[in-house]
């Protein structure tokens, strides 16, 4: 799906067809002809296009000697297969950005919340004259979305350990595990995007150095970005060492369960014993006397008091 944009008064309005200065967003469904006539008509190599709508793509950039450039930014989704709890809850998807002879082009395989905020016009000073502008905006909304969605996995965290206190399933440390996946795809692709970005910093590629507000806009947003690293890494590391804890947690509430199962069957196996020898076709001693079955059961219930008494003493219980 291509749709064309433009902004007119601050606010972006579509358009029925390309003009100058425009905004292409490239959204599956995908058609490839469609792609074809769009690398044409602006004279950009068709790869640029195709290698946005790898998932696996790495963050990157590329210039073409006609002057045709290429960045791409890996940015955090919510995977929508992440209901299966043995899937990450959340994934990252490369975003094309393509400058061309008077147009940006963006592409990427899954619709995403930083493209969507500036769809929905929720991106303040936006306007697609203004290339170098608009690149940054992607890179600040990006780092946005990377820092909201680690708060959301914090926030999930928290939630889980609290089950996890008294819980004897591995339900739970498989939330933990679609957690960590996630955090590991944050991790990577942070990483990669702060490379990214320091080298477009220290090349110029944007050509922002003269100018003073974008290149201190810049500073932060890799600033920002390094401070997701540090914060993705920070969860990595604490949701470890709590999935290793809570394993064993799990499998203690396992064992004292045992341990008192064991008990209450020893403590019943008593009366249970006396019962059976007593119960037995056979002359036994006490058989004529009267009053021989209260004697048995008081025996039978001693007995198991006092092993009851035994194994609180010894906090088997």
């Amino acid at each position: 799906m291509i749709r064309y944009f433009n902004t007119y008064e601050s606010k972006l309005q579509e358009l029925k067809q390309t003009e100058r200065d425009c905004w292409i967003n490239i959204y599956p469904p995908f058609n490839h002809e469609h792609l074809k006539k769009i690398s044409e008509q602006y004279n950009v190599p068709f790869d640029f296009l195709i290698d946005s709508l790898d998932i696996d793509e790495r963050s990157r950039y590329e210039k073409e000697q006609d002057g045709v450039s290429l960045i791409v930014v890996k940015t955090p989704i919510v995977n929508q297969a992440g209901e299966d709890r043995r899937n990450a809850a959340y994934i990252t998807i490369p975003i094309g950005i393509v400058l061309a002879e008077g147009v940006v082009i963006t592409i990427s395989p899954y619709e995403n919340p930083v493209i969507n905020g500036f769809l929905n016009n929720n991106v303040k000073h936006f306007t697609t004259r203004n290339r170098e502008q608009f690149v940054l905006q992607i890179f600040e909304r990006n780092v946005f979305y990377f820092l909201y969605y680690l708060k959301e996995i914090n926030n999930e965290r928290n939630a889980f350990e609290r089950e996890l206190y008294s819980s004897m399933r591995n339900e739970e440390l498989t939330k933990l595990l679609s957690i960590e996946k996630s955090l590991v795809y944050f991790v990577t692709s942070l990483r990669s995007n702060e490379l990214l970005m320091l080298k477009i910093q220290r090349t110029d590629f944007l050509r922002i150095k003269s100018n003073e507000d974008q290149s201190e806009f810049f500073e932060d947003i890799v600033v920002d970005n390094s401070q997701a690293l540090e914060m993705a890494n920070i969860y990595t590391n604490i949701l470890s060492g709590t999935m290793d804890a809570f394993a064993s947690i799990i499998s203690n509430n396992l064992n004292v369960v045992m341990k008192r199962l064991t008990s209450v069957t020893i403590v019943l196996m008593i009366p249970t014993l006396i019962a059976s020898f007593y119960g037995m076709n056979v002359p036994v001693p006490g058989e004529q006397l009267k009053g021989a079955f209260w004697f048995i059961m008081a025996l039978s219930v001693l007995l198991a008091i006092g092993l009851t008494i035994f194994f609180v003493r010894k906090r088997w219980f």
